[in-house]
């Protein structure tokens, strides 16, 4: 079945899973017994074409590239902590250097860009969502400039185009926050359909609006009963992510027949992600279940 999904993608477009469904980045407790070589073993035996970073990774490209290979898996990309908001574009064009030769090494295009400057201190993630701090209009500005600045570096160092990713609790979170700094800084931008949904808007109006700058897609699902419950009892984004508000596509309530219809007819060329913050001992959440389900789904729209 794999082999006529991924022949039915549109030119230039494939298909990967993040390693989240199998341990978490933040809460390692989170797949803490589950070995490297069983996500690269599920991820390859479902049929997906690459793999994202994770913690669990080797970051030294002689030994991640021969891995990879062997599960006949590429690097779609891996996430940078960036500090932006409150650094230099020489600093962290400094910052990024190690993970952006590795990414180049391998082969990947994109850099999955995380936006982590002026977060709250001590463990921001553990803090409730009300909680988030945010940037001014002129600060926002000053942030565009700096964003756009960064890319072009990256781009004449390394090659790798930004995949900006608008995140819950991080200082672009909500669509006018994204339009603030996306409205001037025109850079590559990453599509999340969970976190827009769990900041409560539509992910397809970040199509409508920035389409021609999407570079990298998240496919992520909410489950809409649980997001309430994390807002309404003011709770942080790891309870969130502990309770199960996220899950694969196809297990939860978004619609996905728009990102469906613009990978379709808008020359995107780039990776469809597969992540789900979840927690891989919960039932519903068995990693290689849950990501064959989410393999079926997309499968379903070509």
């Amino acid at each position: 079945m794999s082999n006529g999904v991924l022949s039915a993608l549109p030119h230039g477009v494939r298909l990967a899973v993040s390693p989240l469904s199998w341990a978490n980045d933040v809460l390692e407790d989170l797949g803490a017994d589950i070995p490297l070589e069983a996500c690269l073993a599920d991820a390859a035996s479902i049929g997906y074409q690459g793999v994202e970073l994770g913690r669990k990774f080797p970051r030294q490209a002689d030994t991640l590239g021969p891995l990879l290979e062997r599960h006949g898996l590429a690097l779609a990309s891996g996430w940078h902590s960036g500090f932006l908001a409150e650094r230099s574009v020489e600093a962290e064009i400094e910052a990024v250097a190690p993970h952006a030769r590795l990414l180049k090494a391998l082969g990947a295009e994109v850099m999955v860009y995380g936006p982590c400057g002026r977060m709250a201190p001590g463990a921001p993630l553990d803090i409730s969502m009300a909680k988030r701090v945010t940037l001014g209009r002129d600060e926002a500005a000053d942030y565009a400039d700096r964003l756009a600045e960064f890319e072009r570096r990256l781009i004449g160092e390394y090659g790798l185009r930004m995949g900006y990713h608008h995140h819950l609790m991080m200082v672009v979170e909500t669509f006018d926050e994204v339009s603030r700094v996306f409205d001037r800084a025109r850079c590559g931008l990453l599509v999340d359909t969970g976190h827009a949904a769990a900041a409560g808007f539509d992910y397809a109006k970040l199509i409508d609006r920035f389409g021609d700058l999407i570079t990298h897609i998240h496919l992520k699902d909410v489950r809409t009963n649980r997001m309430a419950r994390v807002r309404s009892q003011d709770l942080s984004f790891n309870q969130g992510v502990r309770s199960g508000m996220f899950t694969v596509p196809g297990d939860g309530d978004l619609d996905f027949a728009p990102i469906a219809q613009f990978v379709k007819t808008s020359g995107y060329r780039g990776w469809l992600v597969v992540e789900a913050e979840q927690d891989p001992a919960r039932p519903e959440a068995e990693p290689k279940a849950a990501t064959t389900r989410a393999f079926n789904v997309i499968a379903s729209w070509f």
